[in-house]
């Protein structure tokens, strides 16, 4: 098969007509992220205080999967007006109160997604599978578009990176060393901006991994995850492909990383006194789960090095 640019061919293996995330099992069916099981409950709870804190009513979930971090909110918040956004139709096990809204995939957003009114827009690690364009230094120094072959994964370079996203990499992810790569992050600033746009009032809030300026990775960060291991990056339908995000180039009001987020929002990791479990051993039990949940969430080197940008609208 031809090669083309990896952006190409990334947004059809995973939003294309037989894409990764429109596959029956899901993206649940290959990992788990920070929504699902005791972290998802953990984190819900926290997202809810956060929606309570800023008088926010309405939960968007911009990326939803399956409705797993909806559910979770549901049951943390009830009064909660709760919105899931994804590429699926709606699932069959979200809950009759829940609403949904089908998305096209990747940057782009359904219409019927606007003049959102005392939202908290959760993009949950929804922008690190927005496709972007990734280069690499040849041996002159110049940054070339790499092209893929859609069924083998074989690369190679392709014409020198131009225009926006030539301007974007010179300003966000300077380099001239061979071999170095760029994950343009134009695609993912402009895909954050659209949603942006939708809030007429409330806070916008996107969790990724991610990076910064000054911490930059060399060799750039493309994966490809399945049945639950790491793959090798093959952008044939059959593996989720992900990226890191440069969060610092997204337009936000604050940027911290997830530990500190989620202890202003009272997640704590501390486990509980091993005296309760002689008074009250369900007590007990109930506080070790949810301990042993919000270490996972905040763990370095796991999901606890999650970035927060947060955006205040209105």
């Amino acid at each position: 098969m031809t090669p083309v640019a990896w952006q190409e061919a990334w947004q059809e293996a995973l939003y294309g007509a037989d894409g990764f995330y429109r596959s029956a099992a899901g993206p649940s069916g290959h990992f788990s992220t920070a929504t699902h099981g005791g972290p998802g409950q953990v984190l819900g709870a926290a997202l809810a205080r956060l929606a309570r804190e800023n008088g926010l009513t309405h939960v968007v979930d911009v990326g939803a999967g399956r409705g797993e971090l909806l559910g979770h909110l549901y049951a943390a918040d009830p009064a909660l007006r709760l919105t899931g956004v994804d590429v699926v139709a709606r699932p069959e096990a979200l809950r009759a109160a829940v609403e949904w809204l089908v998305a096209p995939g990747g940057p782009h957003l359904p219409d019927e997604l606007r003049q959102l009114d005392g939202a908290l827009v959760v993009a949950h690690e929804w922008l690190d599978v927005v496709p972007c364009t990734v280069a690499e230094v040849d041996d002159t120094g110049l940054l070339r578009v790499v092209h893929v072959d859609p069924t083998t994964g074989t690369e190679r370079p392709g014409e020198p990176l131009d225009g926006p996203d030539l301007d974007w990499a010179q300003e966000h992810w300077p380099t001239t060393t061979p071999g170095e790569r760029v994950e343009v992050g134009l695609d993912r600033d402009l895909a954050w901006a659209a949603l942006l746009a939708r809030v007429h009032r409330g806070v916008a809030l996107a969790v990724d991994y991610g990076h910064r300026a000054g911490g930059r990775p060399a060799d750039g960060t493309l994966a490809a995850y399945r049945s639950g291991h790491l793959d090798v990056p093959v952008p044939d339908g059959t593996r989720d492909l992900t990226a890191h995000v440069a969060m610092d180039t997204l337009d936000h009001d604050e940027l911290l990383d997830q530990r500190a987020a989620l202890a202003r929002l009272g997640v704590d990791a501390t486990a509980p006194d091993h005296g309760l479990a002689r008074t009250d051993p369900a007590a007990y039990l109930g506080a070790l789960a949810r301990s042993s949940a919000a270490a996972a969430l905040t763990a370095r080197g796991g999901f606890g090095d999650f970035l927060w940008a947060v955006s205040r609208r209105g």
